[in-house]
């Protein structure tokens, strides 16, 4: 297993376990399976575990895994706040602390994030209840090691939140779909420039890139070192030195093994010319069965109208590659969410975009579409009564 320091100087495993898609047996987490799995990660020198409060029996499966095991002082726990969930209550920081440390059965977190942020607002509410302080005491106890945040919205809104307060390291959605996308290539590079620490969350965006369209497969079959989809996707992202770690929710021993064995033999700059051809090919083989050709190039931007373009159309393209839920809950989560939400439909067919996207796309008309299948009554229904619940 290869390492990579986090801001003390700590070594984490570029491969981590992502504890949120354990396998279910009766409608509760398998744990003897999931116990294996996780002993053989460890076995085989995985040490960083990723879960959250909201994930359903997650913390409190890890925790009675790591405590029947022995292991809790042979790896590193990441959770999250989830502060949604808070409001303006400043107790709500304990509260919600409290249970996580007894579902994990430990006494100290040693990376603590503020659980999905979307843009600076969702931020400055946590600092408005008090969070910096809070998380200054919790950190001079002992009882969280490291403060991070995990985002989902677009590249600007994350180097704001990243460089408004000290953070110990992040988590983005990154791939080499996403490569332009979310926070994106810009918010890898500048984490690294601060030297915050990244971790990777999706790097298969969902299984899209191991559940490779036809044409793609063809490609990947003429691979002269023989990788599977998955391996690639996790090398293209460990050849980047600002990727500290990258997420597997790994359900399978299998999984485990071939994921491990990947982690064991790649460091930063090992990929080729022929490589990077490989996956542009692949790339543009997905690219062809997308409803949209944005490349997320965002030469469209800023709207004057407030719209995230290349946010909605991702969004919209989601339906078509991954499933209309898959696209409509992204919609949902990296955009009706926000606090100046760019929906589709904020758009008054002023023309300045289309006249700067090197695609041609015919962005006013294409908003319209999107407009109507991401958002049916019911979802606008839907997000006005989450909205009010959450901001």
């Amino acid at each position: 297993m290869k390492y990579r320091n986090d801001k003390n100087g700590d070594p984490v495993s570029i491969l981590g376990y992502g504890c949120m898609r354990f396998t279910t047996k009766g409608g509760k987490i398998d744990i003897p399976k999931a116990s294996r799995e996780i002993m053989l990660a460890i076995e085989n020198g995985v040490n960083y575990f990723d879960t959250a409060y909201i994930y359903p029996g997650s913390e409190a499966a890890l925790g009675e895994i790591l405590e029947t095991n022995g292991v809790r002082d042979k790896i590193k726990i990441a959770t999250k706040l989830p502060q949604y969930l808070v409001g303006n209550n400043p107790k709500a920081l304990d509260k919600f602390f409290d249970e996580e440390k007894k579902r994990l059965r430990t006494d100290y977190v040693d990376y603590y994030l503020m659980h999905h942020l979307t843009d600076i607002s969702a931020w400055n509410k946590l600092k408005a209840v008090g969070a910096r302080e809070w998380l200054a005491a919790k950190k001079e106890s002992g009882e969280i090691r490291n403060v991070g945040f995990s985002y989902h919205g677009d590249s600007d809104g994350f180097i704001e939140i990243l460089n408004d307060y000290d953070w110990d390291f992040c988590q983005i959605q990154y791939n080499y779909l996403d490569e332009n996308t979310q926070a994106g290539v810009a918010g890898l590079k500048a984490a690294g420039k601060k030297g915050v620490p990244v971790v990777i969350m999706e790097p298969l965006r969902g299984g899209k890139l191991v559940e490779l369209p036809e044409n793609a497969r063809k490609l990947l079959d003429k691979d002269p070192k023989g990788r599977t989809a998955a391996r690639l996707a996790f090398e293209w992202l460990w050849n980047q030195p600002e990727v500290t770690c990258v997420l597997s929710g790994m359900n399978s021993e299998q999984m485990v093994t071939e994921n491990c064995e990947s982690a064991s033999n790649i460091n930063p700059g090992d990929f080729t010319d022929e490589d990077f051809r490989l996956i542009e090919g692949i790339k543009e083989e997905i690219m062809k069965i997308t409803k949209v050709n944005c490349t997320g190039c965002r030469y469209c931007m800023p709207c004057p109208r407030g719209v995230d373009i290349p946010g909605v159309f991702r969004c919209y393209n989601h339906m078509y590659t991954e499933g209309k839920g898959t696209g409509r809950t992204e919609f949902i989560q990296s955009i009706a969410l926000q606090d100046k939400p760019g929906l589709p439909s904020l758009c008054v067919a002023c023309g300045k975009c289309e006249k700067h996207c090197p695609q041609s796309i015919s962005i006013i008309e294409t908003l319209k579409e999107a407009d109507k299948a991401l958002e049916p009554w019911y979802y606008k229904a839907a997000i006005k009564v989450a909205r009010k619940l959450i901001l």
